[in-house]
């Protein structure tokens, strides 16, 4: 009894603390080190076992990650460095038109993501070129704030096949699946998220234009000229070249395969059994590709990619941090008692699976941390029960992004001190676009795969 208090708050601690902007690194040691201490846990073995070094450490999945995480932020600096970011947002304010802000916003964030730029680097990437059109069309920054939530945190991440996504990657270690696992279940998923999620916003921005709600810059924010950020940018369509290159060269093993141009090929064979590595070689292509082609950034390329692989070490960290609190949590007799609950409940296997890899999220405040946990835990349970590992595959990373954003989220938190504003100011719009929207748009797709 007293194991599964000390569990509890040990959950509801790192909540608690993540709401309160403390470091998410401190907050996942202090609240394991609660664990272990109410759950009798080996003190020494746990913290150097199960937290750090153990299947479920911190540092395992850091040594795991760390050079897709590295090769995505050095390829997400350079592109926001080139401005290449920005010509692809500009393209489609002229296309679009500025009073289409939100728009605009969820289609450059989910091309950026899609193409393998990581999610931190979209936000600092959009946000000021957003300011500029949140002004010209006068929709309220709250609602910029769940388009950026939206386009760079939902579909692009955990549904569209073949994204380089850390979400996409995960399950591909444990399942033996590749990144286009269940394609057809992704592609309707991320339709009804993206459908879903612009309906509620274009939704919220006509009650505010209603209302007299309108656009209000924060203390630092600095609204730049787009003019002059067009003297500096590259054409649209070669901004976009390093972008296609990625998902080609993620692709290219599979097509070269299905054509039978891949037999006896130690390339092909090298791609195919490399699920972690071939993605961030596609990148590292795609980067230098792109300081090639763009002379912002071929002045001090080396400081550039050195910035870049900086960038990547605290949401490396952070996720790590958290998945080694879930590796202490997943030694307590508590989460045995939950996982047995969860695979043996009464529950059709799909949707007993989905809340298992929701509440696992729910609990971390982490997609990646909760996929982790379940795909080292859970994934054999639910491959014995009958669910193909495609499937699996598929279904499993999509339920990881949905209650992994409640409020004590790290990257809601870091979201909204970039756009400077607080949960109760805009909460509501990323709570909407990233839990509920993403939800029923799991439950809907694992229907279509029960139906199929």
């Amino acid at each position: 009894m007293v194991g599964l208090i000390g569990l509890l708050a040990g959950l509801g601690l790192l909540m608690w603390l993540a709401l309160r902007d403390v470091n998410i690194i401190f907050a996942a040691v202090l609240c394991a080190l609660v664990v272990i201490v109410t759950n009798g846990l080996p003190f020494a073995e746990s913290l150097t076992g199960a937290f750090t070094l153990g299947e479920l450490g911190a540092f395992t999945f850091a040594g795991r990650f760390f050079v897709l995480f590295a090769a995505g932020a050095v390829f997400g600096r350079i592109m926001g460095e080139s401005h290449a970011a920005t010509a692809i947002a500009m393209a489609l304010v002229r296309r679009l038109g500025a009073h289409r802000a939100l728009w605009i916003t969820v289609l450059s964030c989910a091309l950026l993501t899609y193409g393998g730029v990581v999610v931190f680097v979209v936000i600092f990437a959009m946000y000021p070129l957003g300011l500029r059109l949140l002004k010209e069309a006068d929709i309220p920054k709250r609602l910029f704030c769940g388009a950026l939530a939206l386009g760079a945190g939902t579909f692009t991440l955990t549904a569209l096949p073949g994204t380089p996504s850390i979400h996409n990657v995960i399950p591909t270690l444990t399942l033996g699946t590749d990144l286009f696992a269940a394609p057809l279940l992704g592609l309707f998923g991320g339709a009804l998220m993206l459908a879903l999620g612009m309906t509620y916003l274009e939704r919220e921005r006509v009650r505010a234009a209603a209302s007299g709600e309108g656009f209000e810059p924060g203390p630092r924010d600095v609204i730049p000229d787009i003019e002059a950020i067009a003297k500096d940018v590259p054409h649209w369509a070669l901004a976009l070249v390093p972008l296609v290159l990625v998902i080609a060269t993620i692709l290219a093993p599979r097509l070269a395969q299905a054509a039978g141009l891949g037999d006896g090929s130690t390339l092909i064979a090298f791609a195919a059994s490399q699920p972690v590595l071939w993605p961030a070689i596609a990148l590292v292509l795609a980067s230098i590709a792109a300081l090639a082609l763009f002379p912002a950034v071929r002045k001090a390329p080396l400081q550039t990619m050195g910035l870049g692989t900086q960038d990547a070490i605290m949401p490396l960290m952070a996720t790590s941090a958290v998945i080694g609190f879930g590796g202490v949590v997943s030694q307590t007799s508590g989460f045995a008692l939950f996982v047995d609950a969860v695979v043996n409940s009464p529950l059709e296997p799909h949707l007993s699976m989905f809340a298992a890899a929701s509440a696992v999220s729910g609990i971390t405040g982490s997609s990646s941390g909760g996929l982790q946990i379940f795909m080292a835990t859970m994934a054999e349970p639910y491959l014995a029960l009958g669910i193909a590992p495609e499937e699996l595959h598929r279904l499993v990373a999509m339920a990881s992004g949905g209650f992994d954003s409640l409020p004590h989220c790290g990257a809601v938190i870091a979201m909204l001190q970039i756009t400077q504003l607080t949960h109760r100011q805009a909460y509501k719009e990323v709570g909407v676009v990233t839990v509920i929207v993403p939800v029923v748009a799991t439950l809907f797709t694992i229907l279509l795969a029960m139906a199929t």
